[in-house]
């Protein structure tokens, strides 16, 4: 499995780093900063790194020749119509949340506003609609009284993250494709920036 990954500071790093434990081949990583730490840790792994040329989007020339699958990782950029098309599997992405609650930038301190005792992991298919394509996992997670959303992050979300990416990483490894289930919109709810 040839991957690009997409992304950004810490969640990024450990997402480089989970793909290093999986039978993948790290094509090349793409970051909207040459001075994130994603891009260091690559540059260390002697993994090319593509500096975006608009940090909120990614198009089809910045991703590697040959590349199966895009994973984002912390990107808040589109990834493309013409950049999923140059991957034979499109692209997917982690959400701290159970989609399709709490689409948007501020998932888990919505979750946290909203007093949700669950909370939850996503992965999706990149898609146009924010957040809102196929959902190829979901786990759930307990949130504890009185938790943070960073602490709710660091505990649980961040975790389970890493663990569904790398499921279905293996599952696209395996069979070829990624699993899909549509998302209700019905149950859709927005999770904007809080100020």
């Amino acid at each position: 499995m040839r991957i690009t990954l997409v992304g950004s500071k810490h969640f990024g790093v450990t997402t480089l780093d989970m793909l290093k434990t999986h039978n993948v081949e790290i094509a090349s990583v793409v970051v909207a900063d040459a001075e994130d730490r994603l891009a260091a840790a690559a540059k260390a792994a002697g993994i090319p790194v593509t500096i975006q040329a608009n940090p909120k989007l990614v198009v089809a020339s910045e991703i590697a020749e040959g590349t199966e699958l895009i994973i984002t990782a912390h990107s808040h950029a589109r990834i493309g119509k013409d950049a999923l098309a140059a991957a034979s599997l499109g692209g997917i992405g982690y959400h701290p949340s159970l989609l399709p609650r709490h689409r948007g930038i501020a998932a888990v301190e919505w979750t946290i506003k909203e007093g949700d005792p669950i909370a939850g992991g996503t992965i999706y298919h990149l898609a146009d609609v924010m957040d809102g394509g196929a959902i190829a996992a979901q786990e759930w997670c307990f949130v504890k009284k009185g938790e943070t959303a960073r602490e709710l992050w660091e505990r649980a979300l961040a975790p389970l993250g890493l663990k569904l990416l790398g499921e279905v990483v293996d599952f696209a490894t395996v069979h070829k494709r990624l699993p899909a289930t549509y998302q209700d919109e019905q149950f859709a709810t927005n999770a904007p920036k809080l100020a």
